[in-house]
């Protein structure tokens, strides 16, 4: 690997004992791995949801209208790359935000080239607004933006998700962890641990994604070098 991209949850940054969005040592933990994984000789890349400050299905209860509330997402996604960029700039490390959403003041506009010349130089990217546009996710992002940056890896880090599961195990307590799958076999059998739009816009590529859990936060370090982790899903042969 030279180049990936972290997907992270924004409620991996949220405080759930005193109901905030953001708190101080799960950014900070965050940063000091992402700085740990940048030693490692790897460029990385990030991109953050915003499950923390916003849900769609709250939208729904509320009477927004669907594209809007996903802009407000996306509006969620630069609040958390902020959040993180300072958490990172704390430790040293450089980094830039570049979002899909023209925000010139905190952000730079995202452009492909300029993103990679960002890691060229060894700064974190953190991209953030979303793809830009509506009806699409976070996962959806990550994909698209690993394929134009020509990252090698995804590491999907998710919220008390081990990986990838032959059930739903919050509903079915015999589910199995899935070790290695292809993403036909992901598609075919509708395994939706993460947008399977994410999972069809780079079936045909390169890219290998791993899904873990990131509720132990010492997982987004040892992912990098250990494939017993998660699940592992690439091309199929």
């Amino acid at each position: 690997m030279k180049r990936i991209v972290i997907k992270l949850s924004g409620e991996a940054l949220a405080d759930t004992k005193e109901k905030t969005i953001l708190e101080a040592l799960h950014l900070s933990t965050v940063a000091k791995a992402i700085k740990t994984i940048q030693a490692k000789g790897l460029e990385v890349a990030v991109v953050i949801g915003a499950g923390n400050i916003w849900r769609g299905k709250l939208a729904k209860s509320i009477g927004i209208e669907s594209s809007t509330a996903d802009y407000m997402g996306m509006l969620g996604t630069i609040i958390n790359s902020l959040a993180l960029q300072s958490a990172l700039e704390n430790e040293g490390v450089q980094c830039r935000v570049l979002s899909s959403i023209h925000v010139e003041q905190v952000a730079e506009n995202y452009i492909r080239r300029r993103a990679i010349r960002h890691l060229e130089k060894g700064r974190v990217v953190i991209f953030a607004g979303g793809t830009g546009s509506p009806y699409f996710s976070t996962d959806t992002t990550a994909s698209l933006r690993a394929m134009e940056i020509h990252a090698d890896t995804i590491f999907m880090a998710k919220n008390g998700v081990a990986g990838v599961f032959d059930a739903d195990p919050k509903v079915n307590g015999n589910a199995k962890l899935i070790k290695h799958i292809t993403f036909d076999e992901m598609l075919n059998k509708k395994l939706a641990v993460m947008d399977l739009t994410a999972v069809s816009l780079i079936k045909d590529s390169a890219i290998v994604i791993r899904v873990f859990d990131m509720k132990d936060t010492h997982n987004l370090v040892k992912v990098i070098s250990d494939e017993s982790i998660g699940t592992t899903i690439k091309k199929g042969v």
